[in-house]
């Protein structure tokens, strides 16, 4: 008995279909058993496929939320993207309030301008349908609102909608971490959009919605404390400083001896008390440009600087603190003359905090250089010593506030730990980078590149 040679077609295109080909095709002529079953095979390939297709999306709609922190930023990549498996016209999205018994609108955008339920619209959660959506966990699909509406004439929410335009309804209930925390909203201004809904796929989505959600709560909750932390170290070290400032003028007057005579014990008293009010003053400093550059009010000079007669300056400005402590500088630069756009007065004030830390930190008789090299687009500025070097578990946490090393200074220097962090910000406002090497026992270099033509956006103003 012979074999029908369509079943060895239909072998190959079954085995290609297990890898993911979904293309293939299978006779389905005669229409005899054999050819009805090419039918259900060859339909069986086209859902596959577009499962398949679901899927993808779905995967690359989950990368994107999880990568997003910003809420409306997810959500309008949601709306942007998810035409190809959800029909829509409108996106909405409303939560439960802290307390548990209203919902508000938080969010919403549509293919039309008039959008009637505002943002920050608001309605008791019991008694209402969204109730029994939350209970049963499970996504609600309205296909014909104008019936529903005459169904529940004293919903305000669906009259508002109906009057938009929109015609059937799919609602799923946002859960995360087990907790009902709002409901996102596919509506369709075509009546039966949703006849034929996936509704897996959309409680996939919604789930990871709810995670974006609890995600981007956090990540704003701690951006609005970071920018009331700033605004109250800003306050107060301005209130600091400016007593600060009387009482050191009262000791200048006091060290000059404009007041009278001191005793030498008395001298050696004010003199103590006058270091410490520069330290504090120097603490004050740092605290205010920590809250001026984390709340973007960083002001940038951008100025063309011809860069080896800015390192020269910088080297020779540093070098009688170096001599002090019997260490050498130099400078190595094997770049071209070169102009660098850039804000000299903060990068100053990186390489200060770079070369003074170098000196803090190195023993007498080594020595600390001073380099530059130049790649393609961007300039390489380093500072290398031959100190104590940094253990490689503590090298992540340099350049965090008051971040320090278990290394301590040479001579008894104090540090803050504030200077790194402040260093970094600096660095990154240039759109530059960076990073520090670092061997026990051998010494450290400390790097940063900066862009030779300024950063891509203007940040002079910020």
């Amino acid at each position: 008995m012979s074999t029908d040679p369509r079943i060895s077609i239909y072998r190959n295109a079954a085995i290609a279909m297990r890898h993911g080909d979904f293309s293939v095709k299978f006779p389905t002529e005669p229409r005899d058993e054999v050819g009805r079953l090419g039918q259900v095979l060859t339909d069986l390939g086209k859902m596959l496929n577009a499962r398949f297709s679901e899927l993808n999306q779905l995967l690359a709609i989950t990368e994107h939320i999880n990568a997003g922190l910003m809420l409306d930023d997810v959500l309008n990549y949601i709306y942007d993207s998810c035409r190809a498996i959800i029909p829509y016209q409108r996106i909405g999205l409303a939560l439960i309030d802290d307390s548990g018994t209203n919902v508000y609108a938080r969010w919403a955008r549509s293919d039309y301008e008039s959008i009637s339920l505002p943002i920050g619209y608001h309605a008791p959660l019991a008694g209402s349908s969204l109730r029994q959506i939350i209970d049963s966990g499970q996504p609600r699909i309205l296909n014909d609102l104008e019936a529903h509406l005459k169904a529940h004439p004293d919903s305000e929410s669906t009259r508002r909608i109906v009057a938009e335009g929109i015609r059937s309804s799919l609602t799923c209930p946002l859960i995360a971490m087990n907790k009902p925390i709002g409901f996102i909203f596919f509506s369709s201004t075509k009546p039966n959009a949703y006849r034929d809904a996936h509704v897996g796929l959309f409680r996939q989505i919604a789930g990871q919605i709810a995670l974006a959600i609890e995600k981007s709560r956090l990540y704003e909750e701690l951006y609005h404390l970071n920018q009331v932390k700033n605004k109250f170290v800003g306050v107060a070290a301005h209130d600091l400083r400016s007593p600060l400032g009387i009482f050191r003028g009262y000791l200048s007057l006091f060290l000059g001896g404009i007041v009278g005579e001191f005793s030498p014990k008395q001298l050696d008293l004010l003199k103590r008390m006058n270091a410490k009010c520069i330290a504090m003053t120097r603490l004050i400093d740092e605290l205010l440009d920590i809250s001026m550059i984390e709340s973007g009010r960083i002001e940038l000079r951008f100025s063309d600087v011809r860069l080896e007669d800015f390192l020269r300056d910088t080297l020779e400005s540093h070098e009688l603190l170096a001599r002090a402590k019997s260490i050498r500088m130099k400078l190595d630069f094997d770049a071209n003359p070169i102009t660098v756009r850039m804000d000299p007065d903060r990068i100053s004030q990186v390489m200060g905090n770079l070369i003074g830390n170098a000196i803090k930190f190195s023993h007498s008789d080594t020595e600390i250089t001073l380099s530059a090299s130049t790649g393609d687009s961007e300039i390489v500025i380093s500072v290398t010593d031959q100190g104590q070097g940094i253990p490689q578990h503590e090298i992540p946490r340099l350049f965090s506030d008051y971040g320090k090393a278990s290394t301590k200074p040479t001579a008894g220097e104090r540090s803050t730990g504030l200077g790194l962090a402040i260093v970094k910000r600096i660095i990154e406002a240039h759109g530059g980078r960076i990073w520090v090497t670092s061997r026990v026992g051998v010494g450290s270099t400390f790097a940063f590149a900066l862009p030779l033509k300024g950063p891509a956006t203007d940040l002079s103003n910020h």
